[in-house]
């Protein structure tokens, strides 16, 4: 964590300056150091930091007037002060003003670090709570669709969670399996957890103390027990992603839990009774695998009460526009970049590609280009080669109109909270053709 923390010190007493920074960075952090409140300033316009050590007094700006400044910038950004013992009244004024704390000098050293190691944990804390934010607000915002076919998908699984019937999802990589699977676990009346596991990430020996658990001493490094996924998800679901690599030993043993619902740990012979709702996926083709002899056909029937496909990105480029958007300013806000410009021919790739990955290469590819931004506009070149001359079409001027027109319609209903009256004057047609634009898009807003 130190060493993605940066911190930049104020003071215009360069022995200070190299004090701070030779102290901070045998601690791991990043330092940055400048000698008034005015480059300190310039330098927080170009660079993001976490904190700011800036000493009380100082020819120019004092450090106070800094921190004001620094908080009108940026308030996320904290500020210890520096000061002397002859100033610590005013140092505690610093604090009334918005000051994380303040530090005196010739203090031991150690003071100013246990300080800094609580900005720290606090920049740590917030980052983890935005950074799960941010992830549901994807997961959730992924649901959203204009496609008719991903609307039939969420309609089996909004009548499937209401069920306590195994689900089984097929689909391409990237598609969104597990949103899918969450999504039904938040529809259902289950009170548990969603728990989920990626078969084809553990060898077999690991996937099967995974799933049912073991007792300490079952094998060669059991030191303690331990909880298996099962267990875990009672009352709730268990999410198996690509079980179609599971190996045959373990579907014999999942077979046979999913019948009784009863688990037994690895080195016990007591069984433990479950209740859980049980959701699988694959990208494999599972009647060549069950042909080949490496997927059980009775486990298949098992896992298979209500099938559900998602439909590939391709298939409902109706989306794109949405998704693009999404993702544009999702990494906009990660990359602290502002973005000015798309170039056309960009825009004209990501409307046209055919993503082989699907959504989690879309959000791979936006990530990349305003990474690689420059200037805030978003370049062809940096696009890869094999992007641009793979599954590559060129849209006909009528599809590409349509989307477009499609994405500014829906911007604009939204930018007046679907009051059609407003919009239809915005956009400058009248309300029966604003009526039926939304009729041949399909456009389905809710406030």
């Amino acid at each position: 964590m130190n060493s993605q923390f940066k911190i930049l010190v104020v003071d215009d007493e360069i022995e200070y300056q190299e004090v701070y920074k030779m102290i901070l960075e045998d601690e791991g952090y990043i330092v940055d150091t400048v000698s008034s409140g005015k480059k300190a300033l310039e330098k927080l316009d170009r660079e993001y930091f976490n904190l700011v050590l800036a000493d009380l007094i100082m020819e120019g700006m004092n450090g106070i007037d800094l921190l004001k400044e620094i908080k009108k910038k940026d308030g996320e950004i904290e500020v210890i002060i520096v000061t002397g013992y002859g100033s610590i009244e005013s140092a505690v004024e610093a604090i009334k003003q918005g000051a994380f704390s303040y530090f005196i000098k010739d203090h031991d050293p150690e003071e100013l670090i246990l300080e800094i190691k609580k900005v720290r944990d606090i920049f740590k804390l917030k980052f983890e709570n935005k950074t799960l934010k941010e992830e549901n607000k994807e997961k959730s915002y992924l649901i959203e669709t204009n496609s008719l076919k991903f609307k039939e998908v969420l309609e089996v699984a909004a009548k499937a969670a209401k069920s306590d019937s195994s689900i089984f999802i097929t689909g391409e990589s990237g598609v969104g399996k597990e949103i899918i699977a969450r999504y039904i676990h938040n529809l259902s009346l289950r009170e548990g957890k969603f728990v989920p596991v990626n078969c084809q990430a553990l060898s077999e020996n690991l996937l099967e103390s995974e799933l049912f658990g073991h007792e300490k001493g079952s094998f060669t490094g059991a030191i303690e027990k331990r909880i298996g996924r099962f267990e875990e998800a009672n009352g709730g679901t268990l999410f198996l992603d690509e079980i179609g690599e599971m190996p045959i030993s373990i579907q014999i043993k999942l077979l046979r839990a999913l019948d009784t619902k009863i688990i037994e740990r690895i080195g016990s012979n007591r069984p433990i009774e479950v209740d859980l709702r049980f959701i699988t996926a694959t990208n494999k083709d599972m009647q060549e695998a069950i042909k080949k002899g490496d997927f059980r056909q009775d486990l298949y029937f098992r896992i298979n009460t209500i099938p559900i496909k998602i439909p590939p990105l391709r298939e409902r480029r109706e989306d794109l526009p949405m998704f693009i958007d999404f993702f544009l300013n999702k990494y906009e806000k990660e990359t602290k970049k502002r973005i000015l410009k798309v170039e056309d021919e960009v825009m004209n790739f990501l409307l046209s590609y055919d993503y082989p990955g699907n959504i989690r290469e879309l959000r791979n590819i936006i990530e990349r280009l305003i990474v690689l931004s420059d200037d805030g506009v978003i370049r062809k070149k940096y696009l890869p080669e094999y992007q641009k001359n793979s599954c590559y079409r060129s849209l006909t001027l009528k599809e590409y109109r349509e989307l477009v027109e499609r994405d500014y319609i829906e911007k604009t209903l939204l930018k007046f909270d679907l009051d059609k009256d407003l919009a239809s004057d915005f956009l400058g047609i009248s309300k029966r053709q604003l009526y039926n634009k939304i009729s041949e898009y399909d456009i389905n807003l809710v406030k």
